[in-house]
């Protein structure tokens, strides 16, 4: 029976989440809105369709939501090199690989982003396929990408495996488990309220427990 892992990329796989906290922070404040970046952190995951209502309101998503998306992407862009790849992830991708599970990396990234992320983490030949932003028009907490994930790389059970509360409700509203790992910041409480059956502290703990994760049957 093929066992598909479904892996978040940004916070689980490279360590971007307060990257991408800083960035937004300042891509609104260069439009007169100002959003403490604590309050964006619980938002990251989100991909920016979402974020930017659910952070600034529908009013500033009306006003200027692509603006201030489009100066998200100019300022991580330029944050692409101090990015690092989560330590312990290309060993996970290594060990799923050998341990015969189907990989695919569900990320609603930017399509550039996501490549480079690839690169850092020597993923391409291990990874059985991968999504971005590109893929669908409503990105996390809606499960679009979970499904595109999983059109793309098939199996009779999955698990999604995510740092963020976003893809715990993600998976759930599919029918999937997740499994949450603490590296993008938020708790083990925050995620199992939100629907991880497991929590994990990091890769390489994850990695140890790889024929003890929770699969559940992939949505028809």
């Amino acid at each position: 029976m093929a066992k598909v892992l479904v892996l978040d990329v940004d916070g689980t796989l490279v360590d971007t989440n307060y990257h991408h906290a800083l960035a937004w922070f300042r891509a609104f404040r260069g439009h007169g809105v100002t959003v403490p970046v604590w309050r964006l952190h619980r938002a990251i995951g989100m991909g920016g369709d979402q974020l930017v209502p659910e952070v600034a309101g529908p009013e500033v998503e009306d006003s200027c939501g692509d603006d201030v998306r489009a100066k998200w992407k100019e300022l991580v862009d330029g944050m692409l090199p101090e990015v690092c790849a989560l330590d312990g992830a290309h060993e996970l991708l290594q060990a799923a690989h050998d341990a015969g599970y189907r990989v695919v990396l569900a990320s609603s990234g930017k399509p550039d982003h996501v490549d480079h992320y690839l690169d850092l983490i020597d993923g391409r030949e291990l990874a059985g396929d991968w999504t971005s932003s590109q893929d669908v028009e409503a990105t996390k907490p809606e499960p679009d990408l979970l499904e595109v994930a999983l059109e793309k790389v098939r199996g009779e059970q999955a698990v999604v495996i995510g740092d963020s509360v976003w893809d715990c409700v993600a998976a759930g509203r599919i029918g999937l488990p997740c499994v949450g790992l603490l590296t993008g910041g938020f708790s083990a409480a925050e995620l199992t309220e939100h629907g991880a059956a497991r929590t994990f502290a990091d890769l390489h703990e994850l990695r140890a427990s790889l024929d003890d994760l929770p699969f559940g049957s992939t949505p028809r």
